[in-house]
């Protein structure tokens, strides 16, 4: 990986570390493996299992963004990622694998850097289908607070609607 690109995910995520150093290696990862680019809509997506620092370079790398809706988040808490090329159909998830041999942070950023790709990682099958592209929803308003909230996330409570922030919830 170039400095330049190493210095813009600094530059983003605010910091160098070990983390960051592992996201810039699973960019290059899926850069190889599909063949790809920066991705400037929906062309490549990302389900992270993690919002730990490798996200970051994911977004300054390869483009995928919330924002754009080829970034969703599903907590395991695990560092891995499934990645989908929309046009070809092509995925797979990537797994970080956890090394027990203790190491400074400068250290670790410099064994995460030099590693060979297929040290850092395990490459399996995706769990779950490509994710449909992202959605444009109708914005309502919150008859509590009067807010606006996506048509998706309105809940409907005693003939109102309401935001996830007003909802009461019946959880007895």
């Amino acid at each position: 990986m170039d400095q330049a690109l190493w210095e813009k995910c600094v530059a983003f995520h605010g910091h160098a570390c070990p983390g960051l150093a592992l996201g810039v290696r699973l960019c290059e990862f899926v850069r190889q493996q599909l063949e790809t680019d920066y991705a400037p809509d929906e062309e490549l997506v990302c389900v992270a299992e993690t919002d730990a620092c490798p996200v970051d370079a994911v977004q300054a790398v390869l483009g995928c963004t919330v924002g754009k809706g080829n970034l969703l988040y599903r907590p395991t808490g695990k560092t891995a990622y499934s990645f989908y090329r929309r046009s070809t159909g092509e995925s797979f998830r990537v797994v970080a694998r956890r090394s027990q041999t203790p190491l400074s942070q400068e250290e670790r950023i410099r064994q995460i850097m030099t590693a060979p790709l297929e040290e850092l990682f395990t490459v399996t099958p995706v769990k779950a289908p490509m994710p449909e592209t992202a959605r444009i929803f109708k914005t309502l308003t919150c008859e509590v607070c009067g807010e606006g909230v996506a048509e998706h996330m309105a809940r409907l409570q005693d003939g109102k609607v309401v935001c996830p922030d007003c909802f009461r919830p019946y959880d007895r």
